[in-house]
């Protein structure tokens, strides 16, 4: 049967708020490093709960475009709030844990067959791979081209076929995932040296260590902001209350 009549959405209220700080900030070309109001004023000033403030700024939270330091008020990440829209956070959200599973399966076996097998050119793609990496962070990017560049590095050193097919299977997938951790504060250069304790392990031929560096890495990659939130209770909003 067609859900063609399925039940029509209801635009959740923080959905409005997203709308409202968007055109808040790029009216008032506010830049990376401003700070956003308290949200009590922005509850007053749009005349709605702070629940609601709450959820808003955790969506673009979620997003990677505001830093939240709790007791010193939100910060603008970027030059603006080009927020995705709810619903499709909503199917990532859905997605992401299988993904990071599978992750973790196949990538520390590629790990540790890389640290037996891999050949000088196999480390030299991986080393070319981190320099990429740290340019991108020093330019103030978040190091995607980079940290793609590696983790297909470590696949090809691994010289399992089938296991590269399956890692060309859920590619798209992956690079959801990547894009995902690198957008978290901070997280770009824990990345980066997060990758070079598995590539020390890799050169040194250290298979079960060049696993376990993976393994740490990848549920590193699995602390998203976007796993612990509720794009239905406003209400559990945390509190990010501001002197």
């Amino acid at each position: 049967m067609s859900d063609a009549l399925r039940p029509m959405g209801r635009t959740r209220l923080y959905e409005q708020v997203l709308d409202r700080l968007r055109s808040y900030v790029g009216e008032g070309a506010l830049r990376s490093g401003d700070r956003l109001p308290p949200e009590r004023e922005l509850a007053q000033r749009l005349g709605v709960s702070r629940a609601s403030v709450k959820q808003a700024i955790v969506v673009l939270e979620v997003q990677g475009l505001v830093e939240v330091r709790h007791g010193g008020g939100t910060y603008l990440v970027k030059d603006s709030l080009d927020a995705e829209p709810v619903e499709r956070l909503v199917e990532r959200k859905r997605r992401l844990p299988d993904v990071l599973e599978a992750r973790e399966a196949l990538e520390t076996k590629l790990a540790e067959l890389a640290a037996e097998r891999r050949t000088d050119d196999d480390l030299r793609a991986m080393r070319d791979a981190l320099a990429t990496m740290a340019r991108e962070i020093e330019a103030g990017e978040r190091g995607v081209e980079g940290d793609r560049l590696f983790h297909a590095a470590v696949t090809a050193a691994a010289h399992s076929a089938l296991l590269a097919e399956f890692m060309r299977s859920i590619a798209e997938q992956i690079t959801e995932s990547r894009n995902e951790s690198l957008r978290q504060v901070r997280r770009p250069a824990r990345s980066l040296a997060q990758h070079h304790e598995i590539l020390d392990a890799i050169e040194a031929g250290r298979g079960r260590a060049a696993a376990a560096a993976m393994r740490r890495h990848v549920r590193t990659v699995a602390k998203v902001r976007l796993l612990d939130w509720n794009p239905d209770d406003e209400a559990s909003a945390p509190d990010h209350s501001e002197a």
